[in-house]
């Protein structure tokens, strides 16, 4: 019973931030139905996480019959999300004007990477596109080599995906004192340069160097960084603070004397490489030991299987384990409404009779089968 239940999301299939942004929203409780194509029907992958708690109605988008049946069932529904490259939705029958004719109320959002109008909208791209045109791509990596792509974690899932379910709940927020539903365009470009507002201010005020591993934050700092432990481990440091800052000097027994001048970006490169040196002296074990349980700003760097087993992790149920696949829990968490995961993926096609009974078109269903305008899957 989630913050948002009582909420209909349709979500039309598709790769990435939309299914990831349609998760996000049914974990906080939204009924969210995913318009699977009709030729995927009958598939079905556990790990799939991004279709946890989802219900799926597998229709031919190709037959006029199949668009009527979609404006029946969004005349229902709070919101849309989609992600086709611009004009593909409407050339379908399927855009914002096609459905605010049954649904005033509708919030439609769309999903792209160069969003909804600009010289390169119509444009195909990925993630370390559209990164790469906002200033993050080349701010992340080492100075000498290439800028290092963050996964597809700026872009796809914090630009993207997270970006739309922000104003999705914004948007329910306005529709419900307004009763007007309205357009979001969720372009990667702009989520991923919202992501670099710190970063910018930075350089508007001149304490940002545009170059990589010359800052506070990007791993040029000796106190802010990843450090080789002797087991060929990483530890992690962020003790920016000057109370930090003087915890770690303590517990690493390195003269105070030769770190005092903490902000001295010149020194800099010679504190680090005594800090490599150093950290190669222990195990990460060793240095948890050392560093765990003080005001150092601490935390060794774990790998996926090391991450699910982590003590804090465990306790705070971080991670769960549905249907044998381990997964990262809903988030954030909610005193009242918390949310959950209702299910694991569900065959694509599973409740399409369900939808279709929701809508009063249950006695259609064996005619739209045999038709091949539907499937059960």
């Amino acid at each position: 019973m989630g913050p948002l239940d009582g909420i209909k999301v349709i979500e039309f299939s598709a790769l990435g931030p939309g299914p990831f942004c349609g998760m996000i929203l049914a974990d906080l409780g939204a009924e969210v139905i995913v318009i699977d194509r009709i030729e995927t029907a009958g598939q079905k992958s556990k790990t799939d996480i991004a279709s946890r708690g989802k219900k799926s109605i597998a229709i031919d988008l190709k037959k006029k019959e199949s668009i009527n049946l979609i404006k029946d069932i969004v005349k229902e529904a709070d919101v849309v999300i989609e992600g086709l490259r611009p004009g593909k939705m409407e050339k379908l029958g399927l855009g914002p004007d096609d459905f605010f004719k049954v649904n005033t109320k509708l919030i439609y959002g769309r999903m792209t990477g160069w969003g909804q109008f600009g010289s390169l909208s119509s444009d195909p791209g990925h993630d370390i596109n559209y990164i790469a045109l906002t200033g993050a791509l080349s701010s992340i990596g080492t100075k000498n080599t290439a800028p290092l792509p963050p996964l597809n974690l700026v872009g796809d899932f914090g630009g993207g995906g997270m970006v739309l379910a922000m104003g999705i709940c914004a948007a329910l927020v306005e529709v419900a004192k307004s009763g007007n539903g309205q357009i979001i365009d969720s372009a990667m470009t702009d989520g991923s340069a919202l992501l670099m507002s710190m970063m910018y201010g930075f350089y508007s005020a001149g304490i940002w160097n545009d170059h990589r591993e010359s800052n506070l934050l990007d791993g040029a700092a000796h106190f802010y960084g990843c450090y080789e432990c002797k087991d060929n481990k990483f530890v992690s440091i962020g003790s920016i603070e000057p109370q930090f800052y003087k915890e770690l000097i303590k517990r690493l027994e390195v003269d105070e004397e030769t770190f005092k001048d903490q902000m001295d970006r010149s020194k800099w490169p010679e504190l680090k490489k005594i800090l490599e040196i150093k950290f190669k002296e222990k195990t990460r074990e060793e240095w948890c030991e050392i560093m765990e349980g003080g005001d150092v700003c601490f935390a060794p760097v774990l790998s996926l299987e090391e991450s699910i087993n982590y003590k804090h992790n465990k306790d705070r149920e971080t991670f769960v384990n549905i249907d044998g696949v381990t997964q990262p829990a809903p988030a954030p968490r909610f005193s009242n409404t918390p949310g959950k995961i209702k299910h694991p993926p569900v065959r694509k096609g599973e409740n399409t009779r369900e939808i279709l009974k929701s809508i009063g078109k249950e006695d259609l269903v064996q005619e739209l089968v045999e038709s091949k305008i539907i499937s059960e899957g």
